[in-house]
């Protein structure tokens, strides 16, 4: 063996460390809540905190023990929750928020439709929060300790008139998650949707009451986007409950629950929701219809209650169990005698509902065929593409890999131009970042028919690149990035991708997958040695390079890096991405990156808000830009650079 192989690196006991509970949840916190995040997305860590928080009131819920659960966010920072159920038994109290795997769920008797059944989701609060408080009321008596950082300060019992339940006050810890804020759109939409499937529950969020009187069929009234060409079907069973009607949008939309969590990726319950609800239909109309032409349109919600259920992560957004309980009928199973009883029993009933789903499919059907030759000579093309697509400069980790824990990760930028694209090309992470270029602008597609996906190469290479083409459970990406030039110019082929993905792809932005990246407009920097502000040199302490720089995304952000660097800073204007190098790039497409999230809720009135900017021209549009005209003066030309 050479000198350079030889092991240098001794390993011997002193090696081998044991971390408490909380020291592992803090030192590998993605093992049990996904991410960190500072709270700008959903999925970010401080939301699955406040659900593991407010999944054990549920779970009291469902015991029938308190059907009121109050929670207050205090400046978007801390976060108090007080149920009304049993309250955590007291001689176990502290064990109950500190050890791992210690929990009174295990035991099916207990609690057998649970969904914080591991033992590990409040000890994981307790840990990643610089400040944690929980009582437990029971029996005359309160029960409190305080931790910080999972590390127990005080412990105290008294006699308390109050009633039973549990309060939990958590501050999560400022130094995992860095600037982090609560946004107060993704709490309500979580909180929303537990009222939706424990219909009776009262949630008081922030001194507003949110609650649901019809369960599934309220959460489909709140969140179409498109009127539904029937009146929702909604129908329960033991364990079971589903709602679904067809609208005008293409392509299909699913929200499916377990034991009152939302499964944002599926799983067995929601494909056999989607395999069986095309079958029962198709053989009610005894017809040789394609599957896809079913289910073009539907948006449809499933709720299942299911005993033990297994995961396929800690945060619980995918099922992966394959029983009902651990000794009983499949999920497939259980989900298809449901449906095919009662969605047969009910469009025999209902005949006037059964003949417009008639249409509708038909309608679907008919678009489809005329499509056909478009399609298959497309799909002919994007193979070739595929096989040395100039457009697309793939990564190798894909949201679609199911046994990667980075898929999360996986990301494809839609820029514009080659030299936007090259920058970013140079400075990503080919592991979980691809890039795809767009010539110029696309077309606009509002209004077009999915004929126009077919026909326009770029817009089908695209849709191939995206792998969305039978809908969103082979979706490549888990974020798909516009990222386009802060001009009109860009703004306006931003407009053009979200109006392509709104019109045909609408799911795509109502399940969270399209953003757009925030790029800085100015680079204000200065030299080490002018810089007289004690905090910015103290935040490049040890960084290498003779200059102290800031990126600003805005004028406010200018201003103050002028005041922080100055005097004299240079100052440089960024008028497009192409102007970036690859070596600064990597800073904004990095961990830190600022993404602003594509939402769409029912308020949008989108179809009215695309007939207005992207319909042909009308004089109500014409006369808002006559009347808003604006002419932007040039900077002085020492603002641009020094």
């Amino acid at each position: 063996m050479s000198e350079e192989n030889k092991i240098t690196t001794e390993y011997t006991d002193d090696n081998i460390r044991h971390l408490s509970d909380m020291e592992h949840v803090r030192t590998r916190p993605g093992m049990y809540i996904g991410r960190l995040g500072d709270g700008s997305m959903p999925e970010d860590g401080i939301y699955v905190l406040l659900k593991e928080v407010i999944d054990n009131s549920i779970d009291e819920f469902k015991m029938n023990a308190g059907k009121r659960i109050e929670i207050d966010i205090d400046n978007n920072l801390s976060v108090m929750v007080r149920d009304y159920g049993r309250g955590i038994p007291q001689g176990k109290l502290i064990e109950a928020v500190s050890v791992l795997n210690t929990g009174g769920k295990y035991d099916s008797k207990a609690f057998k439709k649970s969904v914080g059944l591991n033992g590990v989701g409040i000890k994981a609060v307790n840990a990643l929060s610089s400040r944690f408080e929980v009582r437990s009321y029971r029996d005359g008596t309160v029960r409190t300790a305080t931790f910080e950082r999972g590390v127990l300060k005080s412990d105290t019992t008294e006699e308390t008139q109050d009633e039973t339940g549990t309060y939990i006050y958590f501050v999560p810890d400022d130094t995992l998650f860095k600037n982090y804020s609560f946004h107060h759109d993704f709490v309500e939409t979580m909180l929303r949707n537990y009222t939706y499937l424990n219909t009776g529950l009262t949630i008081m969020y922030n001194g507003r009451r949110i609650l649901s009187r019809n369960g599934l069929e309220d959460l489909l009234n709140d969140t179409m986007t498109n009127d539904g060409i029937y009146p929702i079907i909604h129908l329960k069973g033991e364990d079971i409950e589903i709602a679904f009607t067809h609208t005008n949008q293409y392509g299909e939309e699913y929200h499916s629950f377990v034991n009152g969590q939302h499964t944002t990726q599926g799983g067995t319950h929601q494909s056999a929701f989607k395999e069986h609800i095309a079958r029962t239909i198709k053989e009610f109309f005894n017809k040789n219809f394609e599957y896809t032409d079913i289910r073009n349109g539907l948006v449809a919600a499933i709720a299942v209650n299911v005993e033990e259920p297994m995961f396929e992560s800690q945060t619980k957004i995918k099922l992966g169990s394959l029983t009902m309980s651990p000794d009983g009928v499949s999920v497939n199973k259980y989900v298809g005698d449901f449906i095919k009883n009662e969605v047969d029993n009910y469009l025999h009933k209902h005949s006037d509902v059964a003949e417009v789903m008639l249409q509708k499919i038909q309608a679907s059907e008919k678009e489809r065929k005329e499509m056909a030759g478009v399609t298959k000579l497309a799909r002919e093309r994007a193979k070739k593409a595929n096989l040395h697509n100039r457009k697309l400069r793939d990564c190798r980790i894909h949201f679609s890999d199911v046994k990667n824990n980075r898929k999360e990760e996986s990301s494809i930028f839609i820029t514009e131009g080659d030299s936007a694209s090259g920058s970013i090309t140079k400075s990503r992470d080919v592991n979980t970042q691809a890039v795809f270029s767009l010539r110029g602008k696309p077309l606009n597609s509002f209004g077009l028919t999915k004929k126009v996906v077919y026909e326009n190469e770029e817009f089908n290479l695209l849709q191939a690149a995206l792998d969305i083409e039978d809908g969103l459970d082979t979706l490549r990406y888990n974020k798909v990035i516009v990222a386009t030039d802060a001009d009109v110019d860009g703004m306006h082929i931003r407009l053009l991708i979200i109006t392509f993905f709104l019109q045909f792809f609408p799911e795509l932005i109502k399940k969270g997958h399209v953003y757009v990246l925030q790029t800085p407009l100015f680079r204000v920097r200065n030299r080490r040695t002018k810089v007289r502000n004690k905090k910015a040199l103290e935040d490049v302490k040890g960084k290498k390079g003779d200059f102290i720089t800031r990126y600003c995304y805005s004028d406010e952000e200018r201003v103050k890096a002028i005041e922080e660097l100055g005097p004299d800073p240079e100052i440089t204007r960024f008028k497009g991405l192409g102007e970036i190098s690859p070596d600064e790039f990597v800073n904004f497409i990095g961990p830190d990156m600022r993404l602003e999230q594509v939402t769409l809720h029912k308020t949008d009135q989108v179809q009215k808000l695309l007939e207005y900017y992207m319909g042909k021209n009308t004089p109500e549009r014409q006369n808002f830009i006559i009347d808003n005209l604006v002419i932007e003066e040039d900077r002085p030309e020492e603002e641009e650079k020094f």
